[in-house]
């Protein structure tokens, strides 16, 4: 925000946004900054965009955090976290990009999750009580197939794609980010593809660790930091990872991660292990922009093939980034994004990047 106003003088504030920002092309009738980040209500306490969302669940009620930046009637996005068990934090790079675009962003934190309740029962960890979850924040939000955009990363692409394959009608568009639509495969790329390129002393060594399940021996993530995280999950070195991401992953809920995904890296041993939704894809009528990396933990070949499978598909493959292109490829994940919102926006239904 402060390079905009910066950019923009006083006399500039009802203008519309785009007309601000140089960084691609923006929707007609853009919001204005006036109605994008509107006079606050004072006869309302104001929260900073704060909202609780309680939720039901068979095990009873619950309150969910979610915090909205901007104001766009037509275009809000509402942002699905990975982990399992991370936070809305690390997608905070966001702000630098999308508020400028016109783009409303939603923060929300899952359940057992960040800002969020946590239960600390692994009964609740569930992908199909947390897509029953997603559909009580939408009615909340007041979200609809008007202006109803989810992206989700890494886990949140799973439950995002679940959430799109039943309650579709009440979305405008669905991106997946980073997550191929099958755990199988995943686990054949991570074993076939990524463990071959590790140095075959460090390979046996990490494979000894997992052997013996010594998950919480240190030694196993000296082995990962720079053998496999710096190379396919962010790639600079782990102590120059930007802050979001550090303070995201500290906060990681490890009951909901090795429920969900199991403990070791290579491969997936928790209640996703079998999930597989590839049969499903042509199913899927909304636009879907499906982006990978070239040196993602996700085999950006099967990114491709979920822009093609689905109805109305278009892939961005990000030739620098890996697992958090939006990070180590951020001009190329940015652009393609906004560009795709507004296409979107506009009613287009596949999109060239």
């Amino acid at each position: 925000m402060k390079k905009l106003l910066h950019a923009c003088t006083v006399g500039l504030l009802s203008m519309a946004l785009g007309a601000c920002s140089q960084q691609g092309p923006t929707a007609p009738d853009a919001p204005t900054l006036a109605s994008y980040f509107p006079a606050p209500d004072t006869t309302q306490l104001q929260t900073g965009g704060v909202q609780i969302v309680p939720i039901s669940t068979p095990k009873g009620k619950f309150n969910v955090w979610t915090k909205r930046i901007g104001s766009n009637p037509r275009l809000k996005l509402l942002l699905l976290n990975g982990g399992p068990g991370a936070t809305h934090e690390y997608f905070e790079c966001m702000e630098s990009f999308l508020p400028r675009e016109g783009v409303e962003i939603i923060y929300y934190d899952q359940l057992g999750c960040g800002n969020s309740d946590n239960p600390k029962d692994t009964a609740m960890w569930s992908l199909p009580r947390y897509v029953e979850e997603v559909e009580q924040v939408r009615q909340a939000l007041h979200l609809d197939s008007s202006n109803f955009v989810v992206l989700g990363h890494s886990w949140g692409g799973i439950l995002a794609a679940e959430y799109a394959l039943k309650y579709q009608q009440h979305l405008k568009g669905l991106v997946i980010s980073n997550m191929m639509m099958s755990v199988p495969d995943y686990g054949r790329y991570a074993e076939e593809v990524l463990a071959p390129q590790f140095k075959p002393e460090v390979l046996r060594e990490i494979r000894a660790i997992e052997a013996r399940q010594d998950f919480q021996n240190p030694r196993y993530m000296e082995l990962l930091l720079p053998n496999f995280y710096a190379e396919h999950i962010l790639r600079r070195p782990p102590a120059e990872w930007p802050e979001p991401v550090t303070r995201s992953f500290a906060k990681m809920n490890q009951s909901l991660y090795v429920t969900m995904q199991g403990p070791s890296e290579f491969g997936v041993s928790g209640k996703l292990l079998r999930w597989n939704r590839v049969p499903d894809l042509p199913k899927l009528r909304v636009p879907v922009l499906s982006i990978g990396g070239k040196y993602d933990t996700m085999d950006p070949a099967h990114m491709r093939m979920v822009a093609e499978k689905v109805q109305h598909g278009t892939a961005l493959i990000c030739p620098n980034g890996s697992h958090m292109s939006f990070y180590d490829d951020q001009p190329t994940y940015m652009r393609g994004l906004t560009k795709w919102l507004h296409a979107v926006d506009r009613g287009e239904k596949t999109v060239k990047l």
